[in-house]
């Protein structure tokens, strides 16, 4: 097998948007630095929520393949991989019953998965949910344990497999911005202390990406959503913790740590280092 002597970023998530809302910037920040940036997208969101007032969709699950490609557009990065497992939904439209949901599959078999798409492009880093989910969605909490079995389980491909695993690191702060959203979150438990946080990227300079990307998810980000029903002053609150930061915490690591915090991604990782100067 050839090793790859390119930087490759893998990010791991569930359904489209999820990349949007937390890695965003970050995504865009290192495309533009020659990073093969890889976005696996486990479901096409077939069980979202439609939030925009009298639309009306046939197939939700094309329409949110399609937000997904543009919003990629908009962050400069190549279109998706999907795993081609279904979404689970919530509450009222939770899939019980359907095998091919997430949370109905076996985390192991999702690793096989993913393991083969680390054999195939052979990212240095990878990036996926945090051990909550975020916010506690069972898909997201199924990748979170399926990306990061496969980082584990990926040490004896040859060139040892991706160096650094990182999960999204949500502040206390943001937690706190989200139960305000309505949703039933504990910021304590939900959210990390900073010194959780082993980097800090800076991405306001790509904050007309992440906005357009997020408004690619039109189907998810419209007026009876939660974003659309935030009062101007928090959404302007919500645009500064989504817009001008992003947070990672360790998840694992094959190389030794030169600092910490960390200055990105790629910091300290051989022959790639430089791409944090």
């Amino acid at each position: 097998m050839t090793l790859n002597p390119n930087p490759t970023l893998l990010a791991v998530f569930a359904h489209p948007d999820d990349e949007a809302f937390s890695v965003g910037g970050t995504l865009t920040h290192y495309a533009r630095r020659g990073v093969r940036v890889v976005l696996a997208c486990a479901t096409r969101g077939e069980a979202g929520k439609i939030t925009v007032p009298g639309m009306t969709v046939d197939d939700l699950g094309a329409q949110r393949e399609r937000e997904l490609r543009e919003a990629c557009r908009a962050l400069e990065i190549p279109d998706p991989v999907f795993l081609d497992y279904h979404d689970s939904g919530r509450y009222e439209r939770t899939r019980h019953d359907d095998p091919t949901a997430l949370m109905n599959v076996d985390p192991l078999d999702i690793e096989v998965k993913l393991r083969a798409l680390i054999a195939e492009v052979q990212p240095q880093v990878m990036v996926t949910f945090d051990p909550h989910g975020g916010y506690g969605h069972v898909d997201h909490l199924q990748m979170q344990r399926a990306a990061t079995g496969a980082f584990f389980s990926t040490g004896h491909l040859p060139g040892g497999g991706p160096q650094r695993l990182y999960y999204t690191a949500l502040s206390t702060e943001a937690a706190r911005g989200i139960a305000r959203m309505g949703q039933d979150l504990d910021p304590l438990v939900y959210g990390v202390s900073e010194a959780t946080v082993a980097v800090q990227m800076d991405v306001a300079p790509y904050a007309a990406n992440k906005r357009a990307a997020l408004a690619a998810h039109g189907t998810q980000t419209g007026a009876e959503s939660l974003l659309g029903r935030l009062s101007p002053e928090e959404r302007e609150a919500m645009d500064r913790q989504l817009l001008g930061r992003e947070g990672f915490s360790l998840g694992g690591t094959r190389t030794a740590i030169p600092s910490y915090p960390l200055r990105g991604l790629f910091d300290g990782l051989p022959d790639f280092g430089a791409l944090d100067d």
